[in-house]
C-alpha cells in the first residue's frame, strides 16, 4: 500500500512546456506514471510527449480527470499555480519549484487553510510509491517496493538512504521530500499520521537537518502516538550558527535548530539516530531484524 499516490493517480504537470516540465514529464512516463495533461497558460492546444496541454487546472481536471498536480513553475508564479491547482479541486499538490518568495507562502498557506488539497514542498523532490507512480523528480530505478517508508526534508540525502536501503534488500512503500524552506505545506508529523495507517508500512527513516524545530516535534509525536519503528538521521552536524547549509530553512537562529537539540529530542523519544550516514542503512536493517 502506498499514501498520497498509488497506480490510479492522474497527475497534471502545471509548467509542462518548459524545459524542466517537459524533462521530467518524459522521465514520471517512462516510470508508470500517468501523466494525463499538462498546463501552461496560453498553450493550450499543444502535446508535450504525447500529453495534451491546457491553459487552466480546471480544464484539465474536467478534460482528463487529473487528481494529483506537479508544479514546475518559475518562483515569481508558483504560488499562483498552486492556487489554481486548489482552486480546481487537486487533492495532492507538489511543488518541485524553489526560491518561492516567503511572502507567497504566506498567502498560500492561508488559502490551503480552509481547503482539503494537500501541498508536498515546495522546493523538494516530490513523492514515490516504488513500482507504481513517482510525482517529481525522483530517479526512479534505485528504488524497490517494500515496507520502509522514507520522510526528508533533503533531496539528495533522500536519494542516498533510499539506495543504501535497496542495496540491504529494503525496499520502500512510499518516500517523500517535504521541502527545504522555512514555510512549506506538509510536515514530517502530517505524514507520520498517515504511514501510521499504512499496513504496509512497517517502518520509517526520517531525514532531518539543521534550523526550525519540525524534528523536535515529530519526536514529541513519535513518542506519544506513533508505534512502528524510526530511524532518524540529522545533516549538518557541524554546521556553526548563523550559516545556511543549502536550503533555506536549514539556518540556526535564535539559538534554535541546533543538530545536538534534535539530536536529543530524538533519542529521548525512543527513536534510533544514525550518527553517521554511510551507515544509516545497517542501522536500519538491524532495527527491522530485531522488531
Amino acid at each position: 500500500m502506498s499514501i498520497l499516490i498509488d497506480k490510479n493517480t492522474r497527475v497534471v504537470v502545471q509548467g509542462i512546456t518548459g524545459r524542466e516540465g517537459t524533462f521530467h514529464t518524459k522521465q514520471m512516463l517512462e516510470y508508470g506514471t500517468v501523466v494525463a495533461a499538462g498546463v501552461t497558460p496560453g498553450k493550450g492546444g499543444r502535446e508535450i510527449e504525447g500529453v495534451p496541454v491546457f491553459n487552466t487546472v480546471r480544464q484539465a481536471v474536467e478534460k482528463e480527470g487529473v487528481n494529483v498536480a506537479c508544479i514546475f513553475v518559475p518562483p515569481p508564479f508558483a504560488a499562483d499555480a498552486i492556487i489554481d491547482s486548489t482552486s480546481a479541486g487537486i487533492g495532492v499538490i507538489v511543488c518541485i519549484t524553489e526560491g518561492i518568495p516567503v511572502l507567497d507562502m504566506v498567502k498560500v498557506l492561508g488559502f490551503l487553510r480552509s481547503r482539503k488539497s494537500i501541498l508536498i514542498g515546495p522546493n523538494c523532490p516530490g513523492i514515490i510509491s516504488p513500482g507504481k507512480c513517482k510525482v517529481g523528480i525522483m530517479p526512479g530505478p534505485i528504488h524497490r517496493p517494500g515496507p520502509m517508508a522514507v520522510i526528508s526534508r533533503s533531496g539528495t540525502l533522500t536519494y542516498e538512504v533510499v539506495d543504501q536501503l535497496t542495496r540491504a534488500g529494503l525496499g520502500q512503500s512510499t518516500c517523500i521530500g517535504i521541502g527545504g524552506d522555512p514555510l512549506i505545506g506538509t510536515t514530517f508529523i502530517d505524514h507520520l499520521k498517515r504511514l501510521k495507517q499504512d499496513p504496509e508500512t512497517e517502518g520509517v527513516v526520517l531525514i532531518g537537518e539543521i534550523g526550525g524545530t519540525a524534528e523536535e516535534e515529530a519526536a514529541d509525536y513519535i513518542s506519544r502516538e506513533f508505534t512502528k519503528p524510526v530511524v532518524a538521521f540529522i545533516a549538518g552536524q557541524t554546521a556553526p550558527p548563523g550559516r545556511r547549509m543549502g536550503h533555506a530553512g536549514a539556518i540556526i537562529s535564535g539559538g534554535q535548530g541546533k543538530a545536538e537539540d534534535k539530536i536529543k529530542a530524538l533519542e529521548g523519544a525512543g527513536i534510533k539516530v544514525a550518527l553517521n550516514l554511510g551507515t544509516l542503512g545497517e542501522t536500519v536493517m538491524d532495527m527491522m531484524e530485531k522488531g
